[in-house]
């Protein structure tokens, strides 16, 4: 995907997110969050944004800290989140193509790497707040939910602060990912190593994930059930990914 089309999700799902959090009230639980209220949904996604707005705007080359949220509710942490979400289109907006900034991906050019990064930051995170009112999920796009999939295996997982490995000396576990609507297919290789990925369908795997790419996207990030009819193959591989994956 290009750029300003990441900067067009990130926008259309920050909004989402905070009309969301507007219709459940700050203090409602988020679900797919245990332990968490919207307030905390909120006050984290919005200092991510701070934080990234400031390493792309000044710009930063070198590790920065995120600056705690404020403690604020209801209407005022919404306003605050909405201000800030709108910044962080802003500044990428106006971004050069060859920004200079600090990442935490190596090879990977900066503006793209932050813009595709927030964009599903804030997608994933209008999910939890969605969860918040008890219904489903609005749609998320399948080319944009691909994009998701594609970011979380092949940039993620294959780093080394990557927890999603095999006990030690177990055996290699291959996990298919196989998205039906936009044909994108993933082989991932667990090991005792960082994720080893290739976009291919060559080979046996121990468990094939088959579903259209939004449900993938959820249920890869951990909002909804790794299970069902789109699991096949050996269940505890998917058991693994749930156990080890999240970020």
């Amino acid at each position: 995907m290009e750029i300003a089309e990441h900067i067009k999700y990130l926008e259309l799902n920050g909004r989402s997110l905070a009309d969301a959090a507007e219709r459940a009230g700050t203090d409602a639980p988020v679900p797919v969050c245990p332990g968490w209220q919207v307030a905390d949904l909120l006050k984290h996604t919005g200092a991510v944004h701070r934080w990234a707005a400031r390493i792309v705007g000044e710009p930063v080359r070198e590790r920065a800290a995120q600056e705690p949220a404020p403690e604020l509710s209801g209407a005022e942490l919404i306003g605050w989140f909405r201000e800030g979400h709108a910044a962080l289109v802003e500044t990428l907006a106006a971004a050069p193509a060859d920004l200079d900034c600090w990442t935490f991906v190596p090879g990977v050019a900066p503006l793209g790497f932050w813009a595709r990064r927030q964009a599903h930051e804030t997608a994933v995170h209008r999910l939890d707040a969605e969860s918040a009112l008890g219904g489903a999920f609005s749609p998320v796009g399948a080319e944009f939910a691909a994009d998701g999939v594609d970011e979380l295996l092949s940039v993620f997982h294959v780093q080394a602060w990557s927890r999603l490995r095999v006990p030690q000396d177990g055996p290699v576990r291959v996990l298919r990912v196989r998205a039906t609507d936009t044909g994108a297919v993933w082989t991932a290789r667990i090991s005792t190593e960082p994720l080893s990925v290739e976009r291919t369908e060559d080979g046996p795997a121990d468990c094939e994930l088959t579903a259209p790419a939004e449900w993938l996207y959820a249920a890869l990030w951990n909002r909804r059930p790794l299970e069902g009819s789109a699991v096949s193959g050996d269940a505890s591989v998917a058991r693994l990914w749930v156990e080890k994956s999240r970020i």
